[in-house]
């Protein structure tokens, strides 16, 4: 076929106005879209950047199993569906309340969502009958955990019909937990937590607040490099003590795995002072690598320990809950070497100078050893009092205490009745009780003890195929105070339960077992 100049030229015209006209209309149309989304933006989501945990197959189980939260909300939607994107900023408005660093109220509800439109998801969300976009469900975390197959038919899982604005949703979930959260609720303003320290089973949610303070403990001794020949053998004692008591599995676990390459980071041939910035610096930065209490751990918020007030409470409180759990779960022959070891790791590794200072002159007035698992306890219950007596009198002085959580003598009547014999004196807030010592060491082996422990067995968090192990490990007796699956170190600490023969082993022993154990460590 054959165009002369004439036809060839009125082709390009229609051809140019055509396209000009398809552009308009496409960007009419995109410009419609932006528009919506960002008057939705605007009034829903205005200057906030996403909360909502994105969920994908790889990590569903384990973000669900982990969380602390007592229930889960999860999306299933596309991101090709506009009313999927038009619905997103309503979903982030409420998850706003919930997760995020800002939450007014962290650790009650983990909000998350899923895209089925990814190819990784496809059988994720066969899993859970998706057949509409978005698809609100409602559930316990280890619930979503632990489904194979979801027909729509099982109560334990919930499908919201009635949650296609913030307010409907939020709505909906007030009435499902009997709660009265808003969107005006502010981080740190919440009624409920006043009653916290009064109720017995709250313990069991301070295992989280553990798990932080450990990882923020860890953080702090790399972020300013601590490690030194001086502090290094205090370290490795305190990890060994947490491998074999830490409160958290995951903890112990992640504590073991650091020992195991403790000495190919911090060779002790080549440790010295006119060698340690080289070596400290390229250790800190492979340590870092590990994650001591998991891939999740910390989380930026604190549950049990959270304060009224931003700078109340939290990583010190955590640190303290950790003190007391280790301190009843030893067994006697071990007490003294644990007193010794929490002395040397706050004499070396905390910051706070005037409260290290503090403490280590109490360590320093222990004349006799303390040779039982009570004597410690007590031992440790009562310089916490004592901290408590002093910060009280510094902090009502200066008005920096936290209203909703004053110092004060502890374990409170409410909680202990049969602790408290009788009120002696008033002039000092540390002996103002005369103490039945039997019946404080009764409730402190039980508060810290089997009540911080509970959470793993009532939210199930282990996987079905290792439940079986790791349940029973977790109820194990510390009469193997070493809970790691290596039979020879397993063995050496049951005997000996003495943390000074066990760093002697691990400095022996280390490399020869490193890479052929080091996969037993999943049993730990």
């Amino acid at each position: 076929m054959i165009f002369n100049h004439s036809s060839m030229y009125s082709v390009i015209v229609i051809l140019l106005v055509f396209s000009r006209t398809s552009f308009e209309v496409s960007s009419s149309s995109i410009g419609s879209r932006s528009i919506l989304r960002q008057i939705g933006d605007d009034t829903v989501n205005s200057g906030f950047h996403d909360v909502v945990v994105e969920l994908n197959d790889t990590i569903f189980k384990d973000v669900l199993r982990e969380t602390p939260a007592n229930f889960a909300l999860v999306e299933f939607f596309a991101h090709w569906c506009p009313a999927c994107r038009n619905y997103k900023p309503h979903y982030e408005k409420v998850a706003r309340i919930f997760n995020g660093p800002d939450a007014a109220h962290p650790g009650i509800l983990l909000m998350a969502r899923v895209d089925c439109a990814s190819k990784i998801n496809a059988k994720l969300c066969d899993r859970f009958s998706v057949d509409r976009y978005p698809m609100l469900l409602w559930s316990r975390p280890d619930k979503f955990a632990s489904v194979t197959a979801w027909d729509g038919k099982d109560g334990d899982i919930t499908s919201i019909k009635d949650g296609r604005t913030a307010e409907r949703l939020l709505d909906w979930i007030n009435k499902k937990m009997n709660s009265s959260y808003n969107f005006d609720d502010k981080k740190y303003e919440h009624e409920h937590l006043q009653s916290k320290a009064l109720v017995h089973e709250q313990i069991a949610q301070a295992v989280y607040d553990v798990e932080e303070a450990t990882s923020s403990a860890f953080d702090i001794i790399l972020r300013h490099k601590m490690i030194k020949p001086g502090t290094k053998a205090s370290l490795v004692r305190f990890l060994q003590l947490i491998t074999a008591h830490h409160p958290s599995r995951r903890c112990r676990k992640g504590s073991a795995e650091i020992l195991v390459n403790f000495d190919d980071l911090y060779p002790p041939e080549i440790m010295s002072d006119n060698k340690e910035k080289g070596i400290s610096e390229n250790a800190t930065n492979i340590l870092g690598s590990f994650q001591i209490c998991g891939k999740h751990v910390p989380r930026g918020y604190w549950m049990f320990c959270r304060g009224s007030k931003n700078d109340t409470r939290g990583f010190s409180c955590g640190l303290w809950v950790l003190l007391h759990s280790l301190s009843v779960k030893i067994e006697d022959g071990e007490s003294h070497m644990a007193f010794t070891t929490i002395c040397d790791f706050i004499h070396n590794f905390f910051l706070c100078e005037e409260c290290r200072i503090h403490f280590f002159d109490m360590c320093s007035r222990v004349n006799t050893p303390l040779n039982s698992t009570r004597d410690f306890a007590l031992w440790l219950w009562d310089v916490h009092n004592k901290v408590n007596a002093r910060l009280s009198k510094e902090e009502a002085a200066m008005e920096t205490g936290d209203p909703n959580y004053p110092k004060m003598i502890w374990p409170l009547k409410e909680l202990c009745p049969s602790c408290h014999l009788s009120l002696i004196s008033k002039s000092d807030v540390s002996s103002q009780v005369n103490w039945d010592k039997e019946e404080v060491f009764k409730f402190l082996a039980s508060y810290y003890g089997k009540t911080l422990h509970s959470v793993y067995k009532d939210k199930d968090l282990l996987t079905q195929d290792v439940d079986q192990h790791s349940h029973s490990e977790e109820q194990m007796a510390s009469t193997n105070p070493f809970v790691v699956s290596i039979g020879a170190a397993l063995a050496l600490a049951v005997a000996s339960a003495a943390f000074g023969a066990l760093t002697c082993y691990w400095r022996c022993h280390q490399k020869s077992r490193k890479y052929r154990h080091l996969h037993s460590l999943k049993n730990i």
